[in-house]
């Protein structure tokens, strides 16, 4: 078995120089930026909020992953009183966005995610569209 081989089976990666050549440069580990960027991506959507309003980390544990989110909540605008009287409590509003991330994110990882603290940072109010 050569070098290369031998790098390949202990889970480099062959980089083609520009000779042509085969070399092993190391080893990249991206599972936690992979986990850190999915689960943005997944909890912005699914709370309705910017990416960029969204703060994450993901912490693997014994038996699964532990996700840690902080993003704000989207709220009706104040002087909207029948949107505020049908808005779900804010706690009951948590409770099921800690659920519904953790199927999607268990579903996206394939492993068990054993826990979801969310952090509300504040109220986000929808931006009105005007119609024309």
């Amino acid at each position: 078995m050569t070098a290369v081989d031998q790098n390949l089976a202990s889970g480099g990666v062959p980089v083609r120089g520009v000779t042509g050549a085969e070399a092993v440069h190391g080893r990249t580990d991206v599972r936690e930026r992979v986990y850190r960027t999915v689960t943005e991506q997944a909890s912005a959507t699914l709370i309705g909020v910017p990416r960029g309003d969204v703060k994450v980390d993901v912490r693997e544990r014994v038996g699964g992953v532990a996700v840690r989110v902080s993003a704000p909540l989207p709220v009706p605008p104040l002087d909207d009183t029948a949107a505020i009287a049908a808005a779900v409590p804010v706690l009951e509003q948590g409770r099921r966005l800690q659920e519904r991330l953790r199927d999607d994110l268990a579903r996206l990882f394939g492993r068990d995610v054993v826990r979801v603290d969310l952090v509300v940072t504040g109220a986000r109010v929808p931006e009105r569209r005007r119609v024309r």
